[in-house]
């Protein structure tokens, strides 16, 4: 699977922004979400062929929005790659658990995400 159309989730604008804005300077076609309830409508509009997840948001977090999505048939084989400030191992394995493809930590490393979006192509 080509990956050309990235949805980012996160309730930080500025991440948003930057997220945005990286993914859009190397081709890819980006969707934004500000919150697990906007992802799902999003989703379900226009399904994505990756999703960037934040962590910590209002409402669902991303741990849970992951696992929801991982076991729904509809949109289970769409890798995630959690970006998240939470830096812990546990961290890491737990959203691993929940679904995900991949994790990177915040500040975002431009060179690091962009590798791990390869990586899945």
């Amino acid at each position: 699977m080509t990956i050309r159309k990235v949805l980012v989730v996160d309730d930080s604008k500025t991440e948003l922004m930057f997220l945005s804005d990286l993914l859009q300077k190397n081709g890819f076609a980006v969707q934004t979400a500000e919150n697990a309830d906007d992802a799902m409508r999003r989703l379900e509009a226009d399904k994505p062929d990756l999703i960037l997840m934040d962590v910590v948001m209002p409402g669902q977090n991303g741990f849970q929005l992951t696992r929801a999505l991982a076991r729904n048939p509809q949109f289970a084989e769409v890798p995630i790659i959690l970006c998240t400030s939470k830096n812990q191992e546990t961290d890491r394995v737990w959203g691993m658990r929940q679904g995900a493809r991949d994790y990177i930590v915040k500040p975002v490393e431009p060179a690091e995400l962009l590798a791990k979006i390869r990586a899945l192509n």
